[in-house]
């Protein structure tokens, strides 16, 4: 398989767990913190949406230096990081990158 394909791949998998982390961080943990009040809830998501974000961040600056990523690309791809839903709004650079061309 072509080493760029891979990347973008793995790229777009680590942006859904990244986005889903984020969710889950935001929709779930924070409301049982505040309106149950079980701060484990966020001391357990928190390190793992960090991970995710950190490891999330490394691979599309590796993309990038590899030169599988414009940098509006990239810039997209981190900015979608800090936004709700943003793994969603930024399936079209995957789509648009790991189609075949005819």
């Amino acid at each position: 398989m072509n080493p760029a394909v891979s990347r973008l791949r793995q790229l777009r998998w680590a942006s859904l767990a990244e986005g889903a982390t984020l969710l889950l961080l935001l929709g779930v943990a924070v409301p049982l913190k505040r309106l149950a009040g079980l701060p484990e809830a966020v001391s357990v998501m928190g390190p793992i949406h960090g991970g995710a974000f950190i490891v999330y961040s490394l691979l599309v600056l590796n993309a990038r230096n590899k030169g599988s990523l414009t940098a509006t690309e990239t810039l997209q791809l981190l900015g979608a990081a800090f936004v709700p839903f943003g793994a969603l709004m930024v399936t079209g650079i995957f789509r648009r990158k790991l189609v075949p061309v005819k």
